[in-house]
């Protein structure tokens, strides 16, 4: 028997099962209308688990019953990655692996696109790929709900803009005609109730919405 998905409204706890300062700004700016108290797991000093998964649905769950499991509440974490069709996927879920040790993203930029390069991927054609988000919503009883998001574009060099975080600068979404590193916070987590929403983290986050966050008055 299937358990229900909890429902969350102003004043309850949820932690956010992540240490990635960029992704933490994102999701605080996301949650900001609906008055939960948000943790983060750097707040509360809880360990990062091994991303041992070779997929963004395996990491995710073991990051968000990591966290569910060590601070006893519900707990949300987000796997996600840029994906490159000329790459057959990759960096997929080693997306911050191309970063590096330190997470230089300009290091794993000029990474993708060497690899683009060499697979003669320099047509905007032969340059598509997606941006991947798997939300897990776990308890501390061992439940957890699963919200996806993608969103599709082109892979563009050099670098463009200095908003966001990871790969946003060479990443442009189909529809527009600049990156997610040229957009404002507002434009590229652009969601409403009933729309999908732009990133790929809001097009999770509304999937989540809908499931899981009481209506605003």
């Amino acid at each position: 028997m299937s358990v229900p998905v909890p429902r969350l409204g102003a004043g309850d706890r949820l932690v956010l099962a992540s240490h990635n300062k960029g992704k933490l700004a994102e999701f605080q700016e996301l949650f900001e209308p609906y008055g939960l108290e948000i943790l983060s797991a750097g707040e509360l000093g809880l360990p990062e688990p091994e991303e041992t998964g070779t997929t963004f649905v395996e990491n995710a769950r073991i990051k968000a019953h990591a966290a569910a499991e060590a601070s006893g509440l519900l707990a949300l974490s987000d796997d996600s990655g840029l994906c490159v069709e000329a790459l057959g996927g990759k960096p997929g879920v080693y997306t911050a692996n191309w970063a590096g040790p330190k997470r230089d993203f300009s290091l794993g930029m000029r990474r993708v696109e060497d690899a683009l390069q060499a697979a003669n991927a320099t047509s905007p054609a032969d340059r598509h790929g997606y941006f991947m988000a798997t939300f897990c919503l776990a308890d501390p009883e061992g439940n957890d709900w699963l919200f996806e998001g993608r969103v599709d574009g082109m892979i563009v060099w050099p670098p463009r803009g200095s908003q966001g975080h990871g790969f946003d600068p060479v990443f442009m979404p189909d529809g527009y005609d600049i990156t997610f590193g040229q957009m404002p916070p507002e434009m590229k987590h652009s969601w409403a109730p009933g729309e999908p929403g732009l990133s790929h983290r809001a097009r999770a986050f509304a999937k989540f919405v809908d499931a899981v966050l009481e209506d605003l008055d």
